[in-house]
């Protein structure tokens, strides 16, 4: 492998010193007495066995393409005809994708964004279940699975059985075995050891079950959800949330104490008290919400990892299985290591049975007032299509009260912001919604046919590039 220093005028190719003679503009080189530092980026990559052994397709997939990725595109998914990707949007995919990304032979899938449900009318409420009960009613869809929403970061695991597994599926030749992703296709673990930590525990729990053998595979791909929040979002907490709180919570104590000294006197300020201390309460549960999510992370027993989706093993995408085939299935690989897998909890909902519907309701109060983000909604098939044929919303959230501090703020249940934020437009978001999902599924089964890299990452690409559209990020 070639070597290169730069010396002033000249540099070091191979132990050589080699130098610029001008105005002759010839070349003098003479031999170095040793090489003073590695390059970066070699003039010419090593050489190693892995490589040696890669398919024709994998070796055509080492050389990427700008001209697939750049300018103005359209892309056909088998659940929408075409999904447009403005240039400007690519643009700003390129940016994150050459600066951040994983190995982009990692990466088969990206998950789509998720819109809230409509906006609740209750006095003291921005989202309720009901709402997302009417929604699938509307669209003609029978039954729905509500599943916890586990308050982490969203994680995309790709896992091959073996290193071996991972050079021949995937091309890979470092000796890694997978990798655990962000939503925007970054490692999800700064320090490498924790991502191979997690993939061992996780690939040990397929051992015990046999996960390989039962599904014919030497690789999996999950959606799930990565706890602690702060094990991704600490440095968010520390920068943006805690100071808020910190400031918030000092400053209208103060101004409180002040408040009923001046009363005390005889100044006429109850009213204005009143408004202090229910804007307190407010951000001792601002306070409150965060503090719920935030722990320290040391290693791999510190963290939780809830799979929600088996997305793709060899030769099958399982967008053609139920969302409670999913739930079964990994709650059997969840229990094969119940102190890193969780499996998500869940009920079965007939939005036509008004007693069935009220206690789903019921069970979100619960699962809100102790502590927990919300809960998802999703139809029961994976990919539902309405009477006029079109794909309905693969999921509606639903936040609870005291969650959605974190988001819109401490005091936005006092009732003038409330009626501001009930004004919010969910169109935009959920065009994007769909359009991800749609993307993210097609990236998946064309790698599982097999199809050229640069034709899965066509659709992984598309869902970087729609994350970068203007839209509300609270929602």
């Amino acid at each position: 492998m070639n070597k290169t220093i730069c010396l002033d005028t000249g540099c070091v190719y191979g132990g050589a010193l080699t130098a610029l003679r001008y105005p002759e503009l010839e070349l003098v080189s003479v031999p170095a007495e040793r090489v003073y530092v590695e390059p970066v980026r070699p003039l010419a990559p090593a050489v190693d066995e892995a490589a040696s052994r890669a398919s024709a397709q994998q070796a055509a997939d080492d050389v990427l393409d700008i001209e697939d990725v750049s300018g103005k595109r359209h892309v056909a998914t088998r659940y929408i005809p075409h999904v447009t990707i403005p240039a400007e949007n690519a643009a700003a995919a390129l940016e994150v994708m050459s600066r951040w990304c994983a190995d982009p032979r990692w990466l088969i899938y990206l998950p789509p964004t998720m819109s809230p449900s409509e906006t609740s009318r209750r006095p003291d409420l921005l989202e309720h279940p009901d709402e997302a009960f009417a929604y699938y009613r509307n669209q003609g869809v029978q039954r729905v699975v509500l599943e916890e929403k586990h308050m982490g970061s969203r994680a995309v695991v790709v896992l091959a059985r073996d290193a071996d597994a991972a050079r021949r599926r995937f091309g890979i030749g470092t000796g890694d075995r997978g990798v655990v992703l962000t939503r925007t296709g970054r490692p999800f673990f700064g320090d490498p050891s924790l991502n191979e930590a997690l993939l061992a525990r996780l690939a040990a729990a397929c051992e015990t079950t046999r996960f390989w053998e039962r599904f014919e595979t030497e690789w999996l791909c999950l959606d799930a959800e990565l706890m602690p929040w702060s094990a991704k979002a600490q440095a968010l907490v520390d920068a943006q949330y805690a100071p808020v709180g910190e400031a918030a919570v000092a400053g209208l104590d103060a101004a409180g104490a002040e408040l009923r000294t001046a009363i005390a006197r005889g100044v006429e300020a109850t009213a204005l008290l009143d408004r202090v201390e229910a804007r307190g309460d407010a951000a001792l549960r601002y306070v409150d919400a965060y503090h719920r999510y935030v722990r320290p992370v040391h290693g791999v027993d510190d963290l939780v990892l809830a799979p929600f989706h088996l997305l793709a093993t060899e030769g099958r995408v399982y967008d053609d299985r139920d969302h409670m085939w999913h739930l079964h299935a990994l709650a059997e690989l969840c229990a094969a290591d119940p102190k890193l897998l969780l499996a998500t909890a869940y009920r079965e909902v007939n939005l036509y049975d008004d007693r069935r519907c009220a206690s789903a309701a019921h069970w979100w109060e619960e699962l809100t007032a102790n502590g927990g983000e919300g809960i998802v909604v999703k139809p029961w098939t994976f990919t539902t299509r309405n009477a006029k044929g079109m794909t309905v919303q693969p999921a509606l959230k639903v936040r609870g009260r005291d969650y959605l501090r974190i988001v819109y703020g401490p005091e936005y249940t006092l009732p003038d912001q409330l009626e501001r934020l009930r004004a919010r437009g969910l169109n935009t978001k959920r065009r994007l919604a769909l359009q991800e999902y749609s993307l993210g599924l097609e990236a998946l089964h064309r790698f599982v046919e097999r199809a050229p890299l640069r034709a899965v990452h066509e659709c992984v690409f598309g869902v970087l590039a729609l994350e970068s559209e203007p839209v509300d990020p609270r929602l």
